[in-house]
């Protein structure tokens, strides 16, 4: 689709480009949009030569936009040369003088990302069907196994997010993210089922085996993109607007905490958004993370916890948009039926670990 007018000014974004990305070319700059969304727009440039893809917010920003664009930008940064499979960052512009808000200038990287439809992640055929989605579930975690392998300090991000407490802000952060929801949407607080003890259970059980990390904030495979020929093969993991520094363990368990437990295989938890019954079970790829990483995975229960917990403060927006009416309510039962189901395996994890 062509780009409208208000997203790039054209002659600016030509001059910012000719001074800072000449790896793009020097013909007429044809710019297009690719993806419009209420988090960000993806726009692709061409002169010529490849494409590239220009990542900034949209005309109306939500909060905290504009400064997520530059978060994102900065962190692809340091990962160029590494072997995290990602985009290649070739620059970014926080002068709102070229289109209006900050933005950056990324590789444009070959590959499919599953999609959400009628309210399941699909994968692309053939690896929407076994054995080729049995391996998507390994080639994301190849993915997270490089990312946690970075040095972050060696990097330049050691200021990126606050690694000393990191555990232990985590449950007040997502509690007060929760809480938000009433002055924002003039949400009624609800009694959920499984979240004080999750809570509680968290606050009291933080392990002592933190290491510190970048961590993606948001791992799954429509936040990906994967090589269209078999075997399946991460090309890049893309949407990076979470990232911060914590520990990686989190994004495994953000990963894999709907997937099957390898003490009742047959069993397919509720609230699962992907065909799990063609993935491996948590465990394994558990195992296969802390082979690659050096991990213990004394503490994958906590973190699985803690990704369900997390997963429930934060999308319980959506329940409380669609009671405002903002959303449908269509919209607000399929959240409701995911910021519950998390909350219960929450529960149910907790009192098996004890």
């Amino acid at each position: 689709m062509t780009v409208p007018a208000e997203l790039a000014d054209i002659p600016k974004l030509t001059a910012w480009l000719d001074a800072n990305i000449p790896e793009l070319g020097d013909g007429p700059l044809e710019v297009e949009q690719l993806h419009g969304g209420t988090s960000n727009v993806i726009l692709t440039l061409n002169r010529g030569g490849k494409d590239m893809v220009l990542r900034r917010p949209p005309a109306v920003s939500p909060p905290g936009a504009e400064k997520g664009v530059l978060r994102e930008a900065r962190v692809l940064t340091a990962l160029n040369g590494t072997p995290v499979p990602k985009p290649y960052c070739y620059g970014s512009c926080s002068d709102p003088d070229v289109i209006g808000v900050p933005f950056y200038v990324m590789e444009r990287v070959s590959g499919w990302a599953a999609e959400l439809r009628d309210e399941k992640i699909y994968n692309r055929a053939p690896f929407d069907t076994a054995p080729s989605e049995y391996g998507v579930a390994y080639a994301m975690v190849d993915g997270l196994v490089a990312l946690a392998n970075v040095d972050y300090k060696a990097v330049g991000l050691e200021d990126f997010g606050r690694a000393d407490g990191y555990l232990e802000r985590q449950v007040d952060r997502w509690e007060g993210q929760l809480n938000s929801y009433a002055k924002l949407y003039g949400y009624t607080y609800r009694d959920i089922p499984g979240f004080t003890y999750a809570r509680d259970w968290l606050r009291a059980n933080i392990p002592d085996d933190f290491r510190a990390g970048i961590i993606h904030g948001d791992v799954g495979t429509p936040n990906a993109l994967f090589a269209f020929d078999r075997p399946a093969r991460l090309t890049a993991l893309i949407d990076w607007e979470l990232s911060t520094i914590g520990d990686p363990m989190l994004d495994l368990a953000w990963f894999t905490n709907k997937m099957r437990d390898e003490e009742h295989p047959e069993r397919i938890e509720p609230g699962a958004l992907y065909d799990i019954a063609n993935f491996p079970t948590r465990q394994e790829l558990a195992r296969y993370y802390a082979a690659g990483t050096g991990r213990d995975l004394a503490s994958f229960d906590y973190f699985a916890v803690l990704a369900l917990y997390k997963g429930g403060c934060i999308l319980e927006y959506k329940v409380a948009q669609s009671a405002a009416g903002i959303l449908s309510r269509a919209t607000g039962r399929f959240f409701d039926r995911l910021v519950t189901t998390n909350f219960a395996k929450a529960e149910e994890l907790c009192r098996k670990a004890g």
